[in-house]
């Protein structure tokens, strides 16, 4: 048999999942007792597997979660307001799909960022693009994109992820330019990406700290519609480890 031929041309074709489960049939007997049919079905299998995994990888290396987080490891039993339900509808990913918007708010160490990088975990396992930065850092970047004059390609980075995880939102508040740069990231993604928010601060508190009243106001039009509200409360998960 002219395997290892077959085995070289798999490769250089970079079907490596189908040529390791190739290898693998040819080590074990057993393979030998299944029909060509069969055989043939367990290499595309093996694959398509392959090719979601790396897939998945790329999309979490690209991400740079904060946190390694998983939907199903999501703590219930603390008492934080989270409910179940609302959690299981964001899990499907439709909200990403539907380029909608998660504003995750509540005070210090109830697990907002971790559940915030769960949900953007899922998005990835389901093929979809996601980038976590905390927004101090984001309206940063900008401004160094103004200076070296990266600004209009770092939007479109920025608005081609099918969804972009702001960690640590209305943190402190924001000058004019701030607010203009805010503006313009989010009109990109108002209807076509979508947006994932952390923030201390309840968005009825927002405004406030976003400058300009009329930056504000154009800011939280498009923040809040389309909205799903998460509004964490109860003592810090990070005493009862």
């Amino acid at each position: 048999m002219l395997t290892q031929p077959t085995l070289q041309t798999l490769r250089r074709l970079k079907l490596t999942g189908m040529a390791d489960a190739f290898e693998q049939q040819l080590a074990q007997p057993a393979h030998a007792e299944l029909s060509f049919e069969e055989r043939f079905g367990l290499l595309v299998d093996r694959e398509l597997t392959s090719r979601d995994n790396r897939r998945l990888s790329r999309l979490l290396k690209a991400a740079k979660l904060k946190f390694n987080a998983s939907v199903e490891d999501i703590n219930y039993r603390h008492p934080r307001s989270l409910q179940r339900s609302q959690m299981a509808s964001l899990v499907t990913g439709d909200w990403v799909r539907q380029r909608h918007h998660v504003l995750l708010t509540g005070p210090t160490g109830c697990g907002k960022t971790w559940l915030a990088c769960a949900l953007a975990n899922q998005a990835c396992r389901q093929g979809l693009s996601a980038f976590y930065i905390r927004t101090p850092r984001l309206l940063d970047d900008l401004r160094i994109a103004h200076a070296d004059g990266s600004y209009t390609k770092k939007l479109t980075q920025l608005a081609r992820l099918d969804l972009l995880l702001m960690d640590d939102f209305a943190l402190q508040k924001l000058n004019r330019a701030q607010a203009q740069d805010l503006l313009e990231l989010i009109d990109d993604r108002h209807g076509a990406r979508a947006l994932l928010i952390t923030s201390q601060l309840s968005s009825d508190h927002w405004h406030d700290t976003l400058g300009d009243p009329t930056l504000a106001d154009a800011i939280m039009d498009r923040v809040l519609q389309h909205a799903h509200k998460i509004a964490l409360g109860g003592e810090s998960m990070r005493k009862n480890p």
